[in-house]
C-alpha cells in the first residue's frame, strides 16, 4: 500500500469518527408505571426504537431514563412510544 492511500485511509476514518454524535440520556416522568409488568411492556416498546442505547425503568420514581443516539432517534420519538405503550410520558421538568 502507499503512503497516500494509507493517510487518506486514515484521514477518512478520522473524519468519520469526528462526525459521530454523542448519546443522549434523557430522564422522563411516566404516568401509570406501578409494576414490573409495566417495567417489562415500557421496555419492549423501547427496543422497537431504533437507536435506543440503553434504559431503565423505575417503577418506584415512576421515571424512565433512555440514553439514545440522536442521530437515529429524538427525544419525541421515544415519548412516542412509551405513550403508545400506555404509558404517558414527558421530560421530567427538572432535567433529571
Amino acid at each position: 500500500m502507499s503512503i497516500k492511500w494509507m493517510t487518506g485511509l486514515l484521514f477518512a476514518l478520522s473524519a468519520g469518527l469526528a462526525t459521530a454524535v454523542a448519546p443522549k440520556e434523557v430522564v422522563l416522568d411516566v404516568e401509570n408505571l406501578t409494576c414490573a409488568a409495566c417495567s417489562i411492556t415500557i421496555g419492549k416498546a423501547l427496543d422497537k426504537v431504533p437507536g435506543v442505547q440503553g434504559k431503565q425503568v423505575d417503577a418506584k420514581a415512576a421515571t424512565v431514563t433512555v440514553v439514545f443516539d440522536p442521530g437515529s432517534t429524538s427525544v419525541e420519538t421515544v415519548i412516542q412510544a412509551i405513550t403508545d405503550a400506555g404509558f404517558p410520558a414527558k421530560v421530567r421538568a427538572d432535567g433529571g
